[in-house]
């Protein structure tokens, strides 16, 4: 077989004195750049086709052709961009290709050897190469690493516990898992239980896959996606993964791992890993210091995301980290922060749900400074599939800004869209170019954002404090960072303030905790440096911020403005509200200070766009009515401000609205009928063949209910089965839920169905549509839709809630997200049911694994629909 000689390794020349091995670096100084190998540059044709079908040029579920040489090739790219350390894919030898060929291992996640270099991305040689480069250039070198499971080579029909050969079969036919049968490294060979040797080994867990991850058996026992699980307890098995790692400290050089699938071994085996005191398989952090590396990091992939205003999921990820013995590893990637900045930043969800989790981060986890942040990656949509550019600088802007490694996916300084597209031309998803674009205005947003960062260790090592966050609507977020290098330092301080709203919002007399007359001189800002600001009396500071903009200063002069007096001026007040709950529209009564000319505005919830004049008497007492019509959540506390332009604002005052929903509309549908609703072979359709889907049937919708508050919609949208068997962060998988939606009044809409290759029915158009999935959420609006082209982004977009019990799942769109009407009389929904991988699942004539069948390719990809639900 083509390039069959280079798994060993050993093809090229060595390196003369290559610079492999070199002192840790204080990680939380750094800025990581990560990259899927094989979709990022192609240095080497030569290495690109191995003769096993897996290599497809335009293909996205095969290899592309990226390898050690390109990235190489690139390092002045990634140098510019400000990153000091590069995180590449696993590159150890692996499974080509999946039992039933649809999905190459492209990305490295399926292990057929520990030791041995992937002949895609080059040699031994090769790797030894990029180390070396990289560390002459001042950059470490992080390797993602596997060691909950191999490739998957073997596979159950009916499982028994106690008889694990009983239904076991072995994907044994060397064409269904190039390049070889199984894996070729001992004792990882041995993963056949009908030998009673290699039973009585118990090198894998002889299991299925997971079928509910919170049973904490499965998640740490069974197969997650069907990949072989490693019987990580056994000491043979730890050994040889410890050997197996520690050669790539050694022999290459790497300086970090990110470790796979931490969540489904257990926390203690880290300890093992990392400090073991085997001579012959030392710990992995014993191997580092024998290469001079005291700092060797170690980071895991916990995927958890919270609920707003819940931490299961960051006290999960905190348990990989520390336990009562000390530290486990050293650092645990901030899942629960990035499902907040995306909420934030992309779903238009309330700041202060942000605000939590950064509070948060600070108070559960022992070491948030080593927690690598980022906001996306190639498990996840990328942020620009759902949320807008404006909105990514800031999440941007948020992460180089608070504790953490911030982590940059490759593509996104470019404007990627799709999660594992290449960036360079003959690589599926460049459009046909090469994206190295150093002009790109991300890829400078990006390398001044790093800037900033590493030019004030305020923000490496600064602890933030959560001044201000709108809590009913997008709007202002502000954070104070504090750093003293030691007691007798002098303190460091940065302020950070953002609009996460479209709008101009008011940060109102927030209460900075700094002296009146406090200096802030600007460091950077997204629309520009911002110009400086002084603390005012009480040392509150308000502002009026332009829509979604980001501003950084930092602290000059502490206390009285150099030469001037402050003097406690007269402030506006808003009087105590009757009650902290209403039910309805409400008299507020306030006073401001006499300013000839000044244009004072009732503000609520900071949205200036809405803001009501308000006119005082002669002694500046004024009263207004509150409009709470687009206030539907009794969860969410609402803030009251007055201000003018160039004034202090007042002190806010702070409510809650209990409104009841209405059920507006509800359509049943029939049990059994996803099989095709759209095009000539709708009742045809069939699901993939994995038993994943199978009987669960989670395709087919039983019903729909639309609720209303206001201008508000809730929908309830019930399926035949739940389920997560891919641990999916928003609790569900294996169907993709798409809402189209249309607003009376609006113009004309969109009737094309985006990625889905069919039509909207008949008469009916849509102005937006919700694309919902395991791990997405994402709204739009028709302008710029096309068959191919989602829309344009809109935020707010919906919150969701399941109810894995009664097999539902809850979105809930404010009055905001649909254009703020008094009521939805006329509005039409519609709701389709699917799956996405990356993009809509593929439909063909022949059944597969993980394809829908029953019809050609171009054919609707509607599995089940709703009748049009008209509101009334």
């Amino acid at each position: 077989m083509a390039g069959a000689m280079a798994l060993l390794g050993a093809a090229a020349p060595a390196l003369a004195q290559p610079k492999l091995h070199v002192p840790s670096p204080d990680w939380r100084d750094q800025v990581i750049y990560f990259v899927m190998t094989d979709r990022f540059a192609n240095g080497n044709p030569a290495n690109d086709d191995q003769g096993a079908g897996e290599f497809k040029p335009g293909d996205r579920s095969r290899y592309q052709g990226g390898d050690f040489q390109g990235l190489i090739d690139r390092l002045d790219y990634i140098r510019g961009l400000g990153a000091t350390a590069l995180w590449i894919t696993p590159p150890v030898a692996n499974q080509w290709l999946g039992p039933d060929g649809a999905y190459s291992s492209y990305h490295g996640y399926w292990a057929q050897h520990f030791r041995q270099v992937d002949p895609h991305l080059g040699t031994l040689a090769d790797y030894q190469r990029l180390s070396d480069a990289l560390h002459r250039q001042g950059l470490y070198l992080v390797q993602d690493i596997v060691v909950n499971h191999t490739g998957n080579y073997f596979g159950y029909g009916a499982w028994r516990a106690d008889d694990p050969e009983r239904a076991w079969r072995g994907f044994e036919a060397y064409t269904r898992t190039p390049p070889v049968a199984r894996p070729t490294q001992p004792p990882f060979d041995q993963n056949d239980p009908r030998d009673p040797a290699q039973r009585a080994a118990g090198i894998y867990h002889w299991t299925p896959m997971v079928a509910d991850y919170k049973d904490p058996v499965q998640e740490a026992t069974f197969q997650m996606g069907g990949l072989d699980d490693l019987a990580t307890g056994n000491p043979v098995v730890r050994r040889a993964l410890r050997d197996s790692y520690g050669f790539w400290v050694r022999e290459v050089g790497v300086d970090a791992f990110r470790v796979d699938t931490a969540f489904y071994v257990p926390p203690e085996f880290f300890r093992d890993f990392l400090r073991s005191q085997d001579l012959a398989a030392p710990g992995i952090e014993r191997v580092a210091r024998a290469t001079g590396r005291d700092g060797f990091f170690t980071f895991g992939e916990g995927f958890g995301i919270d609920r707003p205003y819940r931490d299961e999921m960051a006290r999960k990820v905190e348990r990989w980290a520390t336990d009562a013995q000390g530290p486990l590893m050293p650092g645990m990637l901030n899942f629960p922060l990035y499902g907040a900045l995306n909420d934030a930043f992309a779903r238009g969800r309330p700041p202060a749900e942000l605000a939590h989790r950064i509070r948060q981060t600070m108070a559960l986890h022992a070491r948030p400074h080593l927690m690598p942040t980022f906001v996306d990656n190639h498990d996840v949509d990328r942020f620009l599939q759902g949320g807008s550019v404006p909105g990514l600088r800031q999440a941007l802007l948020a992460m180089f800004t608070l504790p953490g490694i911030p982590v940059v996916y490759y593509g996104t300084e470019q404007g990627f869209n799709e999660p594992r597209a290449s960036m360079f031309a003959a690589g599926w998803g460049s459009g046909g170019r090469d994206r190295y674009d150093t002009t790109a205005p991300l890829y400078r947003d990006i390398a001044a954002m790093a800037a900033l960062r590493r030019g004030d260790r305020v923000f490496t090592r600064g602890t933030p404090r959560v001044l201000h966050a709108a809590g009913a609507t997008p709007g202002a977020i502000a954070w104070a960072m504090e750093y003293r290098a030691t007691p007798q330092a002098p303190r460091q301080r940065a302020l950070v303030v953002m609009n996460t709203a479209e709008q101009p919002a008011l940060l109102p007399a927030v209460a900075t905790g700094w002296p009146a007359g406090t200096v802030l001189e600007g460091v950077y800002g997204l629309d520009g440096t911002p110009g400086r600001v002084v603390v005012g009396a009480g040392g509150r500071l308000t502002l009026a911020l332009a829509p979604r903009s980001g501003q950084v200063w930092r602290v000059a002069a502490v206390g009285q403005v150099a030469g001037q007096a402050t003097a406690a001026a007269p402030a506006p007040t808003i009087e105590a509200l009757p009650s902290a709950r209403v039910r309805g529209d409400f008299e507020v009564r306030g006073r401001v200070p006499p300013r000839p000319g000044a244009a004072w505005r009732l503000v609520v919830d900071g949205q200036l766009a809405q803001a009501q004049p308000v006119v005082p008497d002669a002694q500046g007492r004024f009263s207004a009515r509150v409009d709470t019509s687009t206030m539907v959540d009794p969860g969410v506390e609402h803030e009251l401000s007055v201000w003018a332009d160039g004034e202090a604002a007042a002190p806010v005052r702070r409510f809650r609205v209990d409104r009841a929903w209405a059920l507006a509309a509800r359509a049943d549908d029939p049990a059994g009928d996803d099989t095709g609703a759209l095009g000539p072979q709708a009742g045809r359709y069939a699901y993939p063949t994995d038993s994943s889907w199978g009987a669960n049937r989670q395709m087919d919708l039983r019903h729909v209910a639309a609720f209303t508050a206001g201008g508000a919609l809730r929908l309830e949208l019930g399926l035949h089965r739940l389920t997560t068997y891919w641990s999916p962060p928003n609790g569900f998988d294996h169907v993709h839920l798409t809402v189209f939606i249309e607003l009376p009044g609006e113009g004309p809409g969109a009737t094309a169905m985006p990625m889905q290759d069919g039509t909207l029915p008949a008469g009916m158009t849509w102005h937006r549509r919700l694309r919902v999935g395991g791990w997405s959420n994402a709204l739009f609006s028709h302008e710029g839709a096309s068959a191919s082209g989602e829309g344009t982004p809109v935020a707010p977009g919906a919150s969701l809630q399941v109810d894995a019990a009664r097999h539902t799942i809850t979105l809930t769109l404010p009055a905001a997200a649909l254009g703020r009407r008094a009521t939805l009389a006329g509005v039409r929904v519609w709701v389709t049911t699917w799956d996405y991988d990356a993009g809509y699942r593929a439909l063909g004539l022949e059944p597969a694994a993980y394809a829908m069948s029953g019809a050609p390719p171009g054919s609707p990809k509607v599995m089940d629909a709703s009748a049009v639900l008209v509101l009334p």
